[in-house]
């Protein structure tokens, strides 16, 4: 990441298939969730992790998504979903209509807060299933007592303005994905929004700074997408303020992410399917808007990637060619 520009570290650390974290506090979680006992971030892997970033001028935020993305957690404070009138055995998000929920969450964020010393928390908020919460009889009475009606979306919003207001007594800010905004959840005024949804992501972009909310652009970039050929051509395109707004507004894009989800992703392919192609991000990134010949940028990235060769950094070939310095 050093070599490559970025200073960043964004850890999207659990997630529905594995609770992989370690948690001093709530140690059934990883006991429960992770793939196996050895599958786990230790406390020691984590701090490990922070300081070889810190020395390399990298930031590492982690990310612990909320109420999706959380099969994997403790299933007393996730939704029992109904088939009819009765449970079906399966449940889904967070459960927003418990006390419990909240106490469980302010211990864990004071945990998270406490490990990592980034300023930020990032708090998902992504991809929401409603269809559970629908089928809950308990969800839905509650969503009649608050004046919520069938709108979902408000629920969602009730329950992350609460776990907003836990990140902030904690004297941390928060990161949230795109729909917790497009949803009207009240943000904290420091809260960032990730913009992740490619299809018109520049009018996002637009309605999040025009509200006045810090951004960061990753819909362009999500390198999981793989296609054949020099598929790095369309990242190093974008122009990130290349939206409808003011000045004061693109001066609310703080910069973009180059995300790579790991559905298809270990440590068998993680490096090449990374690199170089993440490097055309990161110069467009730190790159004047002005620079934009393809041509010329290939020449460079093919040269930094027999550089990367020669510091064993396991980098794919940009297209028919080679490096004085092979991979070994």
């Amino acid at each position: 990441m050093a070599f490559n520009k970025f200073n960043v570290l964004h850890w999207h650390i659990v997630d529905d298939p594995s609770f992989p974290y370690e948690s001093t506090t709530f140690p059934e979680l990883n006991g429960q969730g992770a793939y196996t006992p050895n599958h786990v971030y230790t406390p020691t892997d984590v701090h490990n992790i922070i300081e070889y970033a810190r020395l390399r001028g990298i930031r590492v935020i982690p990310e612990f998504d909320t109420p999706g993305h959380t099969q994997s957690w403790r299933k007393d404070i996730l939704t029992p979903c109904y088939s009819g009138k009765h449970p079906s055995g399966s449940y889904g998000p967070i459960n927003p209509i418990l006390n419990a929920t909240y106490d469980f969450m302010m211990k864990l964020f004071e945990e998270v807060g406490n490990v990592f010393p980034d300023d930020y928390i990032h708090l998902g908020g992504d991809e929401v299933d409603f269809s559970c919460w629908n089928s809950n009889p308990d969800v839905t009475e509650f969503m009649k007592k608050e004046g919520f009606g069938y709108w979902y979306s408000k629920l969602e919003s009730y329950y992350v303005e609460k776990i907003l207001d836990i990140v902030t007594s904690l004297n941390k800010k928060s990161i949230i994905w795109q729909e917790v905004f497009d949803d009207g959840a009240k943000l904290q005024p420091d809260t960032i929004v990730e913009v992740w949804k490619k299809y018109l992501y520049q009018l996002e972009l637009a309605r999040v700074t025009k509200q006045g909310y810090q951004a960061i652009l990753a819909a362009p970039w999500y390198l999981d997408l793989i296609s054949y050929g020099e598929d790095w051509k369309s990242y190093y395109g974008v122009e990130p303020l290349d939206f409808t707004g003011s000045k004061s507004q693109k001066e609310l894009v703080l910069g973009g992410e180059a995300c790579l989800w790991g559905e298809y992703v270990d440590a068998t392919n993680l490096t090449p399917r990374l690199w170089p192609r993440a490097s055309a991000v990161g110069e467009r990134l730190w790159s004047s808007e002005n620079v934009t010949d393809i041509s010329d940028a290939s020449k460079r990235l093919t040269q930094h990637r027999c550089h990367m060769l020669r510091r064993g950094i396991a980098a794919q070939p940009l297209f028919v060619g080679h490096c004085n310095h092979d991979f070994l």
